[in-house]
């Protein structure tokens, strides 16, 4: 699941173009391990209904405008983001990033609550739905860590809840049937447990490679995790 997309990533005849969305993978060391902060969708939602996802959603009108950041930092994503679809135009490459980064910090304090520094976001990786899905969406994956003391909250109508998890925890429940997970937090959450703490996954040397995942692989994907044991 690794073929990268090409240009800005334009939708076909048949697929809709994918619209621009950021996620936060929220996490924080606990005695019994790295945690991560996961909202449990709904199962009315019509996209990623019943399963447990990252704060986030898709870029509004109103983040591409009005912020400033430090420009180190605006080109710091730049390059972190380069492969994917915001990078590709190296005149516009920072002020996308600043786009995205804004969502992000955005959606993190409608759902949670959570006001978060931007130094605090550090960009981790893109996925984008693959062709055949009905609702598609190119997604920039922040890892952050909240300030001591900073406590996101439950406060979106889209989750029945949100909460700190062991990322252990989660990976458990999914693998027993109890907890549904897309493919992006699965493969995400699978990378947080193997490092294990924020300060490893803060150093960590980690390229953002863009993932494009075929026609079909969302569904098997998903059969494969129903059949599964």
């Amino acid at each position: 699941m690794t073929d990268l997309p090409q240009g800005d990533v334009p939708g076909t005849d048949s697929a809709p173009r994918p619209r621009l969305a950021a996620s936060v993978i929220l996490l924080r060391d606990a005695p019994g391990g790295l945690e991560a902060f996961v909202q449990h969708r709904v199962s009315t939602m019509d996209f990623a209904a019943g399963m447990v996802v990252f704060p986030g959603g898709r870029v509004d009108a109103a983040d591409h405008d009005g912020w400033e950041y430090p420009a180190e930092l605006l080109q710091r994503h730049a390059d972190d983001w380069h492969l994917s679809s915001i990078g590709t135009d190296h005149t516009q490459a920072a002020k996308n990033a600043g786009t995205v980064l804004t969502a992000a910090i955005r959606e993190v304090r409608e759902e949670a609550g959570l006001s978060i520094r931007a130094t605090s976001l550090r960009p981790w990786a893109n996925w984008i739905t693959p062709t055949d899905m009905p609702k598609r969406f190119d997604t920039y994956f922040y890892v952050a860590h909240p300030a001591p003391g900073d406590e996101p909250q439950h406060q979106t109508t889209e989750a029945w809840q949100s909460l700190w998890m062991p990322v252990d925890g989660i990976l458990a429940a999914e693998a027993a049937g109890t907890l549904k997970l897309m493919p992006p937090t699965y493969f995400l959450l699978k990378e947080m447990a193997a490092l294990g703490s924020v300060e490893r996954v803060w150093s960590e040397d980690h390229a953002v490679v863009p993932v494009l995942a075929g026609p079909g692989s969302m569904a098997a994907f998903l059969k494969a995790r129903e059949n599964r044991g």
